[in-house]
């Protein structure tokens, strides 16, 4: 009894491993994507190494201010002393911390959210309408009213890029559930007396991962975006907590004197951004071939 359990179990592994490989090639088919992985990839292992080995990001020098990139200091430094390199890479961790974390929030409460409103009647109304309420306030000015009430900090920057974004996420699982609730295998589920929570979970939940996907590394890309505005605006993280978009909103002044410390976190600020991007069409492509079919 034990081997005949443990032989379908096997093959039940091996075709997922076979579907996964199969995922990640057509995934990963092409140089630019190829290259998009791996600088995410690169950022990603810069974002856990560069804080266990630069610890004098933050120290000030006077007599090094404003010098151009060397051998000593690789992006130069800032108007005050600070080595743009160190802060550079320590801001990665910070950065994609706020990029993951509103990616993953907005995710989890849209999702919920989204389902809720389109497959139970009286609670679309309400949802909906509140969510249409957010979505009238431009985002980065929601982000700054909400920074100025809870004050600065980078758990403030996280809740602030992700209410505004969660009633995309929310209407776009809405629009996939109401147009899968109608389908002959929901009308089987409710007739057969599925209670309503088992419905949404094993039927409608599922079906929707493919757009929260895609969704999900667009809103990361945005997030990392809007940090560097909110900075911009002086609404970001503190400067105890270097982000690119910190980096590059305290050296703005000085860009005529000193671009390199601007244009090194500006540099690495759009790599990312359009990496994820490039990965987040890729996997449009990838879960819903008609999107490939009609490019090709």
């Amino acid at each position: 009894m034990n081997t005949s359990q443990t032989v379908p179990r096997q093959h039940v592994q091996r075709s997922r491993m076979v579907d996964f490989r199969r995922f990640l090639s057509e995934f990963t088919d092409g140089r630019v994507e190829k290259s998009a992985v791996l600088i995410l990839i690169a950022a990603l292992l810069i974002s856990v190494i560069a804080p266990m080995v630069y610890h004098s990001y933050s120290d000030i020098n006077p007599l090094d201010r404003m010098k151009p990139p060397s051998a000593d200091h690789f992006f130069g430094t800032d108007h005050l002393g600070r080595d743009v390199f160190e802060r550079t890479m320590v801001g990665t961790r910070n950065s994609l911390i706020i990029g993951f974390s509103v990616a993953i929030a907005t995710t989890i409460i849209g999702c919920i959210l989204g389902l809720v409103s389109g497959f139970i009647s009286f609670g679309d109304k309400i949802i909906m309408r509140l969510m249409d309420g957010f979505m009238a306030i431009p985002n980065v000015l929601l982000a700054i009213a909400l920074v100025a009430l809870m004050g600065s900090s980078l758990l403030t920057i996280i809740i602030a890029i992700s209410v505004p974004e969660i009633p995309r996420m929310a209407r776009i699982v809405r629009s996939v559930v109401v147009s899968l609730k109608e389908m002959p295998f929901i009308d089987a589920a409710v007739t057969m007396g599925t209670p309503q929570w088992k419905i949404l979970l094993r039927h409608l939940l599922p079906n929707t991962v493919g757009a929260l996907s895609v969704q999900a590394t667009a809103t990361c890309a945005s997030a990392i975006m809007t940090e560097a505005i909110l900075s911009f605006l002086g609404a970001g993280t503190p400067p105890n907590i270097p982000s690119w978009g910190g980096i590059i909103a305290e050296s703005r002044v000085f860009f005529q004197i000193a671009p390199w410390a601007i244009g090194f976190p500006g540099l690495m600020l759009s790599l990312l951004v359009l990496s994820v991007n490039i990965l987040g069409d890729r996997l449009r492509e990838v879960l819903d071939p008609r999107v490939a079919r009609r490019r090709s």
